[in-house]
């Protein structure tokens, strides 16, 4: 049996002492046997979050969570809200702002200051083809969850040389990191229980201690 999760968002990935990533909060997911592409259900989800496709027609597949990732990918790219209506009517839904910026040739404008300065060429056009993949309309052209997975392994590899995840930097990271979560810096949830669609209300399972602020994702 495959799991379909049916609210991946950033909430819902919590991170242990590690900075290891969890997925949290099954009470939406579904068991969807394998070799069947799909299974039609009540829509769930997160506003924000929530495939476009699935939220239409009510067919769930695998890509329905790719799309919700692609989300979360755009977040940390960004820094920015999946819904956030001072982006104007047009522009307040993230992922349609992402895909629109990419096709003008504008990712610049609105990829986070950081993000621009610790990657290289190469790694930002890869994470950000990746995340317009994720994002497409159409389940089918998605790629596979397996795939997303080794893409971001191969990025990972890749910047094992550059400067901002040399041990030194890794060591005084984790220590400000530490130092903030005493000063209690962690205990704004990503998207609020007010976004959540339809049926399912989202918990946030004690995350004060494991949340990551927008503006901290990495």
């Amino acid at each position: 049996m495959s799991i379909i999760h049916r609210d991946v968002k950033s909430t819902n990935i919590l991170l242990d002492d590690n900075y290891t990533a969890k997925i949290a909060d099954f009470g939406a997911s579904r068991l969807v046997p394998l070799g069947d592409d799909q299974v039609t259900t009540l829509v769930q989800g997160t506003i924000g979050y929530l495939d476009p496709e699935y939220f239409h027609t009510g067919q769930l597949t695998g890509k329905s969570d790719v799309y919700s990732f692609g989300v979360v990918l755009a977040e940390l790219l960004t820094r920015k809200k999946p819904l956030d209506t001072k982006r104007g009517f047009e522009d307040r839904n993230l992922a349609t702002y992402f895909l629109k910026k990419k096709k003008e040739n504008q990712l610049l404008e609105i990829l986070d200051d950081q993000v621009v300065e610790e990657a290289t060429d190469e790694q930002l056009k890869a994470a950000c083809d990746l995340v317009s993949r994720c994002l497409n309309q159409i389940g089918e052209n998605r790629p596979s969850m397996k795939d997303v997975a080794m893409e971001l392994e191969t990025l990972r590899k890749s910047s094992k040389h550059h400067p901002w995840i040399s041990r030194e930097n890794y060591i005084e990271t984790s220590s400000l990191m530490k130092e903030s979560e005493e000063h209690d810096l962690y205990t704004a949830p990503l998207v609020s229980n007010s976004d959540t669609f339809g049926e399912y209300s989202s918990s946030t399972m004690g995350m004060k201690e494991i949340m990551l602020q927008v503006q901290s994702p990495r």
